[in-house]
């Protein structure tokens, strides 16, 4: 239940697991990584039902990885095992991740980093696009135009798909799962986002 540091909820040294019993009148309560146990819910009921071997990836404000190997989660012997939203997909980069990084997979395939990626597009020069016209552009409008087939949003979501769908064919060649399950809120762009990553 102890967290050293979660940088997306600004979490350090506490104990979730404790302070929620503690507002529960001491009711048990037990914690784990988000991913994790999103893992465990897709292998039990969800996108992974059936299936021993699955990776779930959460695209939200963050990117984090479940991984579930014979039925068990990976944790790692640290408690980081699955932490692919900070794996070095650019090695370039100047801007820094929230983790104090540079070039996670996160800064690119998280709902943030689709925003971000949709900042950059739109400050070159590019053809006309509904996305000029949305004063603060959101993963989720990009995938609404997306679908509306704007040029310039296809120039982003390509991007995104790509640098997801070759981080998740690296990891594939590691882990071997059956199955890979997108969550989080940017799998909400649904058939569009997965076929624009399967791609690669």
């Amino acid at each position: 239940g102890y967290v050293e540091v979660c940088v997306n909820l600004g979490w350090k040294d506490m104990n979730p697991q404790r302070e929620l019993s503690a507002l529960l009148d001491g009711l048990p309560v037990k914690s784990g990584n988000d991913a994790n146990v999103a893992a465990l819910g897709e292998m039990w009921q969800g996108g992974g039902r059936g299936c021993k071997n699955l990776v779930m990836v959460t695209l939200g404000t963050g990117v984090g990885c479940g991984i579930i190997v014979d039925g068990e989660i990976v944790p790692g012997s640290n408690g980081a095992g699955g932490e692919f939203g900070h794996i070095t997909v650019n090695p370039h980069e100047t801007v820094p991740c929230n983790c104090g990084r540079k070039g996670c997979l996160e800064q690119y395939a998280s709902a943030t980093g689709i925003a971000r990626i949709a900042r950059e597009h739109l400050a070159k020069e590019h053809e006309s696009s509904l996305l000029d016209e949305i004063g603060e552009v959101s993963a989720k409008a990009v995938f609404d135009v997306y679908r509306d087939g704007d040029k310039t949003a296809e120039e982003i979501v390509e991007e995104f798909a790509r640098i997801l769908g070759n981080a998740l064919s690296n990891l594939a060649c590691v882990l071997d799962p059956e199955v890979f399950v997108l969550g989080g809120g940017v799998s909400k762009a649904g058939k569009p986002l997965l076929d624009a990553v399967e791609k690669y």
